[in-house]
């Protein structure tokens, strides 16, 4: 399922956790690559990022065992997209990127299928990590493992974060991981019910969005410039610099383990491609301008607020929609 505007981008403006039902049958995976190695975006950048961070992206709390969640993690997947991935016994096997992967790290091509550089790059991760990073790379979504016995985020494989460091969330409590976070009141306080929720025997899902100066789906803050915006940009100047950016969150259930796997599929597009109707620049409108000051200076949009809402206001304007 695509990014829902319609639900995520909501006014007054509010950080909560907006869970919702999936509906069954929904989806929760996305293919990262076609047949006859056809690579998407979401590869290409995720393997640039593992190749050059992997230290950076695949983390493990010392001591915690997740294959009962990848195990989980591996049948969803191959149910959902028999055709992108399989399970045959202990063997994982991605034939769109050609590739397959058994539990001890043994590595075979498919036959005319599999990339070189994609089996380098597995070759030279550690064992335990082989299999995860394929399935991982096999996939748009980002992962990670929440574990309600504990409260905390013990493992992750994620390549392409939104500004923030996932070497410094492996281990930390859900509340812990969300602390930094502007007006966390309603996220924080419910981080016990939270955790109960999303690793109980439900699917569910989240939309969070913000707008930036960054294009990559890759903004891991060691690695964006804090800079961002040019100062002194009006609506006009505004517009060609700026991305729309959003995140689609899952929760896939571990049965009989008090456990989730959290999905997150980033997604961005230049702003004026992705608002594209006056009842979306109306709608972005009123969002943007109840976020308190806080809110603001924590998504960097406090210096840019203002031709922002003149940009929106002018779009939502052309078709005689009042801001």
């Amino acid at each position: 399922m695509a990014f829902d505007f319609d639900t995520a981008v909501q006014s007054p403006f509010r950080m909560q956790p907006g869970l919702r039902r999936l509906a069954p049958g929904a989806r929760q995976l996305t293919p990262s690559a076609v047949p006859q190695r056809g690579a998407a975006r979401h590869l290409r950048e995720k393997l640039a990022v593992l190749w050059s961070y992997p230290q950076q992206a695949l983390l493990s709390l010392a001591g915690f065992d997740p294959q009962p969640a990848l195990d989980a993690l591996a049948r969803h997947a191959a149910s959902e997209h028999p055709d992108a991935w399989r399970v045959e016994e202990d063997t994982w096997v991605a034939p769109w990127l050609g590739w397959r992967v058994n539990a001890a790290g043994q590595m075979h091509p498919e036959p005319d299928t599999g990339w070189p550089e994609l089996g380098a790059f597995l070759q030279s991760l550690q064992v335990p990590w082989r299999r995860p990073a394929l399935l991982s790379l096999a996939f748009a979504e980002d992962f990670a493992i929440v574990d309600a016995s504990t409260g905390c985020i013990p493992w992750l494989a994620v390549a392409l974060p939104s500004a923030w460091a996932p070497e410094d969330k492996v281990g930390r409590h859900f509340a812990e991981v969300h602390a930094p976070v502007a007006d966390n009141r309603l996220v924080v306080g419910a981080s016990e019910h939270l955790v109960r929720l999303v690793t109980g025997p439900d699917r569910w899902e989240r939309f969070v969005w913000t707008l930036t100066a960054h294009p990559r789906l890759h903004a891991h803050p060691q690695r964006v410039d804090p800079a961002r915006w040019p100062a002194d940009l009006d609506a006009d100047g505004i517009a060609p610099l700026t991305w729309w950016r959003t995140e689609r969150q899952t929760f896939i259930p571990v049965p009989g383990a008090q456990q989730a796997i959290f999905t997150i599929q980033v997604d961005t597009q230049p702003m004026a491609q992705a608002i594209d109707s006056a009842a979306r620049a109306a709608r972005l409108h009123a969002a943007l301008a109840s976020m308190s000051h806080a809110v603001l200076a924590y998504r960097g949009l406090d210096t840019v607020r203002a031709p922002l809402l003149q940009w929106l206001e002018q779009r939502a304007s052309s078709a005689g929609i009042a801001p």
